[in-house]
């Protein structure tokens, strides 16, 4: 009989590179701490009309890629392809927008695409993200993109860039809509398949094609930014201000409109080169819409979402990134040693201490070679005798000084060092 395997795009994910992920999320969790950001766990499965509405029917997300089932009371649920649709259908469920005028939440959990899997692209992904909700400011979108540039940095990421853009407000983007309709009909011919097909449904997604001779097409397609309205201009103009205040570098990208069509005015990503072609290892901006589009108040919001596969990737080019220094390693042969060294293992742990109990029953020799692998500073040897006297023996592995004490005077030993 063959054995299971995981599925196509999903993968376990196993030491040394858990502890990569152990230190973004011990990071992201300090970072966003201080800056007061409350974190929310929302389903990872929800109503399918939620992102149809909230995404857009017209995206590449809603149209191809998510998973979707009927469940048996005949509803239509779907696993969620992204975080912010399911946080602000929390917001409106919950009436959090009447607890406080901003809301700053962030997220982190599983979300679901059927996309070809690829280095740090999976079917199951996982993402780090942010919103704040209830705030025009351009303060708040300069806040976002600092958080997320201070998380990374933090990481120990060096080569990174701010891709910013604004895509206006509604009666911007409509204007521009069909300016790229007008401009890319005469070359509907020569379009990709996916590109030809979003001329008529998603125009401005045409320029987010990797295909190489609409790439060339789109070299000399109208810009966003020549359509921009006075008061889009303005909030515009005021984001790069603050950043520019904050010492945060960024560079004008036209082009850059996202794939969610819930955007609105500021746009950005942040690449590293490290990455080669796959460079996006944060994207987010501003949504004034969407609460009321799914059926809340009129309320403004901004935010952004990392890809953490991506930035596992990133980690471990940099450096390598062990587990938490082993304090004890436990071990114990014999009827009355066994059971006694589990009680010293918990009495050192409550202690504060990282400790390790060995379960094999192996010979003494054995155990203490496994201690010096796990990079433990002492063993703790327990045959019978010591058990029963209740003085242990303390090994000291890096210098092999070896001596006898009890329970507390090993852990006040181990507290002097």
């Amino acid at each position: 009989m063959s054995s299971v395997q995981a599925s196509r795009g999903t993968r376990d994910i196993l030491k040394p590179e858990i502890y990569y992920w152990q230190k973004l999320e011990s990071v992201a969790r300090r970072i966003l701490t201080h800056a007061v950001y409350t974190e929310i766990r929302t389903p990872a499965f929800e109503s399918t009309e939620l992102f149809a509405r909230g995404i857009g029917e017209a995206t590449d997300i809603v149209g191809k890629e998510m998973y979707s089932f009927i469940d048996r009371g005949d509803r239509s649920l779907t696993l969620r392809p992204e975080g912010t649709a399911g946080v602000v259908r929390a917001l409106i469920e919950h009436k959090l927008y009447a607890q406080a005028d901003v809301q700053k939440l962030w997220y982190t959990g599983a979300m679901f695409r059927y996309e070809r899997p690829q280095a740090g692209r999976q079917r199951q992904f996982h993402q780090l993200g942010v919103e704040v909700l209830g705030s025009a400011d351009p303060r708040a979108d300069a806040e976002v993109i600092a958080i997320a540039s201070d998380f990374l940095s933090e990481l120990g990421l060096t080569e990174l860039v701010v891709d910013l853009n604004s895509v206006g407000n509604a009666e911007d983007r409509l204007a521009y809509r069909q300016a790229l309709v007008d401009y890319f009909t005469p070359y509907a011919d020569r379009l990709d398949p996916d590109s030809f097909d979003r001329l008529s449904r998603n125009p401005l997604r045409i320029l987010d094609s990797k295909h190489p001779q609409t790439q060339e097409i789109v070299q000399a397609a109208p810009s966003i930014l020549d359509y921009l309205s006075p008061t889009s201009q303005q909030h515009f103009e005021q984001v790069k201000s603050l950043l520019t205040d904050l010492g945060i570098a960024f560079r004008i990208d036209p082009r850059l409109v996202r794939g969610l069509d819930y955007y609105t005015h500021t746009a950005f990503e942040i690449k590293s080169s490290q990455l080669g072609a796959q460079a996006a290892v944060c994207g987010g901006g501003r949504y004034d819409r969407l609460v009321a589009e799914l059926g809340g108040p009129d309320t403004p919001a901004v935010g952004w979402a990392i890809g953490l596969e991506r930035l596992v990737l990133l980690l471990q080019k940099l450096d390598e990134v062990k587990p938490p220094a082993l304090d004890f390693y436990i071990i114990s042969r014999g009827e009355q040693a066994e059971p006694k060294s589990l009680l010293v293992a918990q009495n050192i742990r409550r202690a504060g201490f990282r400790t390790e109990l060995d379960l094999s029953g192996a010979k003494f020799d054995k155990q203490i070679k496994r201690a010096v692998t796990a990079g433990a500073r002492y063993a703790v040897i327990i045959g019978d005798t010591e058990a029963a006297s209740g003085n242990f023996q303390l090994k000291d592995l890096a210098s092999g000084q070896q001596q006898s004490v009890t329970l507390l005077e090993l852990i006040s030993i181990a507290s002097l060092t």
